[in-house]
């Protein structure tokens, strides 16, 4: 598509800093907390206990993400869960272990080193080992293999690559 004559071309610097300036405005659009009004807890003390509790629990269906930071429906129920255990008078950690209970280890951000959590503590270093070590062999076999140069042209490739050269 051509640019009108009228319209002047925009300058480099000038493209740099509208660049810069989407960037910053991005920062300002970070995603907001998940939790709901509709969730949060009248008495202060409680909801403070809540969002703490729900910072160290996974979400089940995001991974890698808090259910205090995930709007994700099973993140909503597992908030809930927290809010009206804690208002039945649960301590945390009572809290911590019924969830434990529904969801498996895997539900604590930080999970305990225990037997059924050696994948989840030694997983990633054990792959980051056994990568190395693959990668370590392959490149010793590499070494020892002898570089073999190609073999000459002949006469009737060098005249097949000329013409190709050529046209």
């Amino acid at each position: 598509m051509r640019r009108p004559l009228t319209q002047p071309l925009p300058l480099a610097g000038e493209r740099s800093l509208k660049g810069w300036l989407c960037v910053f405005l991005l920062l300002f659009t970070l995603p907001a907390l998940a939790v709901e009004p509709s969730e949060i807890l009248p008495d202060p003390a409680l909801e403070s206990r809540a969002r703490e509790i729900g910072r160290s629990l996974r979400c089940v269906v995001c991974q890698n993400q808090s259910i205090d930071d995930s709007s994700a429906e099973v993140a909503r129920d597992m908030r809930r869960a927290v809010r009206e255990r804690l208002t039945a008078g649960d301590s945390d950690r009572d809290v911590f272990a019924f969830m434990v209970a529904r969801y498996g280890d895997y539900v604590l951000l930080k999970p305990p080193f225990k037997a059924g959590t050696l994948v989840l503590w030694l997983g990633a270093p054990l792959v980051l080992l056994v990568a190395g070590a693959a990668l370590l062999v392959a490149a010793r076999r590499r070494r020892a293999q002898p570089i073999v140069p190609p073999k000459p042209l002949d006469e009737e490739e060098r005249r097949r690559l000329d013409a190709l050269l050529k046209g």
